[in-house]
């Protein structure tokens, strides 16, 4: 295991928890928009109508995305794991 495995390893894995960020964020980010647009509009500034549409949004977008999550989860294992037998370093 040298210098550079190291390195990727860091980099794939930090694309890897933003990849699976993502659909969380994303919804997070466009019911937030939305119901910040609707208070603008309407004029209404009630803290529960900010948090809990967000909170449902992001629950939603982790059920959905969950499947999709756990393969890229394993597929990212696996490559550590590939990665580590071929460079010798597994134990």
């Amino acid at each position: 295991m040298n210098a550079e495995f190291v390195v990727t390893l860091g980099q794939k894995a930090v694309e890897t928890v933003l990849l699976i960020a993502a659909p969380m964020m994303v919804s997070g980010l466009v019911v937030g928009l939305l119901v910040s647009v609707f208070q603008a509009a309407t004029q209404i500034n009630e803290q529960t109508m900010t948090f809990a549409p967000k909170i449902v949004a992001v629950l939603v977008a982790l059920v959905v995305s969950s499947p999709w999550i756990i393969n890229v989860m394993l597929s990212f294992t696996e490559g550590i794991y590939q990665a580590l037998s071929a460079s010798g370093a597994g134990g």
